[in-house]
C-alpha cells in the first residue's frame, strides 16, 4: 500500500510534501521540510539527523514507498498489536513536542528537571552551573543537555569529568537513560583504549562519548591530550571540587577546568551539590 502522495519525477518540481515517505537507493526515507524545488532532503527512515542526504530529482529516481500488506498466516495477537500501538503512539508524542532528544529518552523527566535545559537552549555556547541538592537529579539534568543538543547536531562528542568512584555510574546512566555509549577512561583502561588508537590519534579523539576520572586527566601527560581533542561538551561533575588552591591535587583540577573554559567554543556544564563549603575565594573561582 501506498504511504506517501505523489509519484516518481524526473527533472520537475517535488510532489512529495515534508513528512511523506519515499524510496530511493535502495532504502525508505522521510521528506524534510527543507526540501525545495528539485532537491529533497531526506532522512533514512529510523535513522538520525547525521544520514540526512540531499537528492536531486533530475538526477535520480525518487518513488513513493510501497509496503505489503501483512501475511494473513501470520495475523498477531492483542497483546503485540496492543504494544505496536503503544510505541506508535508514545513515539509521536515524544517527538512532537519542542525538545528532540525526548523520543530518546528511557524515562520521563520532571517539569523542574527541564529548567537547566531551557536555559542551556538560550546560550548559543552553554554554560552552565547546575547547583542543585542531593537528590533532586544533577545527572539527569546535565544529560538531558547533553541528549538535546546531540539531537539537535550543535555538538557531536561528549565527556564527563567526574570522581574516580563515580566513573561507572555516569556510564550506567548515560546509556540507560539517555541511549549514549561512553567508553570509561580509567588507569585500568587508558592504556587497552589507547591501543586501539591510530598513529597520532588520542583516545579522546577516537571515541566520542566518554567517561573520565577527574583525578586521572588531570596528570600531566593525560591533560594535553585532552585538550588537544577538544571535546565539544564537557560536564564536571562535584566541580566544587576544582575550586580553591589548597593542595596540588586541588591545584591540578582547577587548572584543568581553567583550561577547558577558556575554551571559548566549548559547551561546558558544571554539577554540584556544594558550590560554596564557606570559602568565598574558592566559590568565586568556581564561578569565574
Amino acid at each position: 500500500m501506498s504511504t506517501a502522495a505523489g509519484s516518481q519525477r524526473s527533472g520537475l518540481q517535488s510532489d512529495f510534501p515534508p513528512g511523506a515517505l519515499v524510496s530511493a537507493r535502495g532504502r525508505d526515507w522521510v521528506v524534510l521540510p527543507e526540501s525545495s524545488g528539485t532537491m529533497l532532503m531526506l532522512r533514512p527512515l529510523g535513522g538520525i539527523d547525521e544520514e540526512v542526504t540531499g537528492i536531486r530529482l533530475d538526477f535520480e529516481s525518487v518513488t513513493s514507498s510501497q509496503f505489503p500488506p501483512p501475511p494473513s498466516e501470520r495475523p498477531g495477537d492483542n497483546r503485540s498489536g496492543r504494544l505496536l500501538r503503544d510505541a506508535v503512539k508514545l513515539g509521536f508524542r515524544s517527538g512532537a513536542g519542542p525538545f528532540r532528544s525526548f523520543g530518546r529518552l528511557a524515562f520521563d523527566p520532571r517539569p523542574y528537571q527541564l529548567v537547566p535545559l531551557l536555559l542551556a537552549l538560550r546560550q548559543p555556547v552553554v554554560r552552565l552551573l547546575i547547583a542543585d541538592d542531593v537528590g533532586i537529579g544533577k545527572t539527569v539534568e546535565a544529560g538531558l543537555i547533553a541528549r538535546e543538543l546531540l539531537d539537535r547536531n550543535e555538538i557531536r562528542s561528549l565527556l564527563v569529568l567526574c570522581l574516580p568512584h563515580l566513573v561507572e555510574q555516569w556510564q550506567a546512566e548515560l546509556r540507560d537513560k539517555f541511549h549514549i555509549d561512553a567508553v570509561a577512561v580509567k588507569p585500568a583502561t587508558a592504556d587497552r583504549l589507547e591501543r586501539g588508537c591510530t598513529l597520532g590519534e588520542s583516545l579522546f579523539q577516537r571515541h566520542r562519548f566518554t567517561v573520565c576520572s577527574l583525578d586521572f586527566v588531570k596528570s600531566d601527560r593525560w591533560r594535553l591530550k585532552f585538550l588537544q581533542a577538544k571535546p565539544d561538551f564537557v560536564i564536571v561533575d562535584e566541580a566544587h571540587v576544582c575550586a580553591g588552591t589548597g593542595t596540588e591535587s586541588r591545584h591540578q583540577r582547577h587548572n584543568l577546568l581553567d583550561a577547558i573554559a577558556h575554551d571559548d567554543d566549548a559547551h561546558l556544564v558544571m554539577v554540584t551539590a556544594t558550590p560554596h563549603s564557606g570559602s568565598e575565594n574558592a566559590f568565586r573561582e568556581l564561578l569565574s
